[in-house]
């Protein structure tokens, strides 16, 4: 091997392992700090909204802004920012970001309204129906497009902050 090519696999070697830790795995971070940032928020979204604390928002799905859209968009970006619009990890994140907010938003949005709508009706059932005791359903399932977009734009917002830290301190 000569030492062009063994100076190449040095540095390579040497990259993969600084770069392998959990740790310094830049768009992890950035969706878990968007998560983190998303579902924090709705504790106090929810205070505005019903002017009591609820901690079960800190893992609770659904609510302002969408935790879910955060967590994929800031993802996305940060792949983006960090390998290049171009490439094809960028692209798979993109596909898998819009098939969630999608679903946040589409099919959890609509089986939110059904749960709504199938609670009322237990609720109104005679007493001695077999039914009339249930557990009802979870209706806060999915999130609107304001939730959805909040949630894309939090995610947006943390990965390109994100970004500008990672970079000045490689820098420095």
């Amino acid at each position: 091997m000569n030492q062009d090519a063994e100076a190449s696999s040095s540095t390579t070697t040497s990259h993969y392992s600084s770069s392998s830790s959990i740790l310094s795995n830049y768009p992890l971070l950035a969706a878990l700090l968007s998560f983190i940032l998303a579902q924090t928020i709705k504790v106090f979204t929810s205070w505005y909204r019903d002017r009591r604390w609820d901690l079960k928002q800190l893992v609770g799905s659904g609510g302002m802004p969408s935790s879910h859209s955060a967590t994929v968009t800031a993802l996305a970006a940060a792949i983006g920012l960090q390998e290049g619009f171009g490439g094809s990890m960028f692209a798979i994140s993109l596909v898998i970001a819009c098939v969630v907010m999608y679903d946040a938003f589409g099919v959890r949005l609509q089986a939110g309204r059904q749960a709504e709508v199938l609670n009322q009706i237990v609720y109104e059932l005679p007493a001695e129906h077999p039914l009339a005791e249930s557990i009802p359903l979870r209706e806060l399932l999915g999130h609107t497009p304001p939730q959805v977009i909040a949630g894309a734009v939090l995610g947006l917002t943390t990965a390109s902050i994100a970004y500008l830290i990672v970079m000045a301190r490689s820098r420095a």
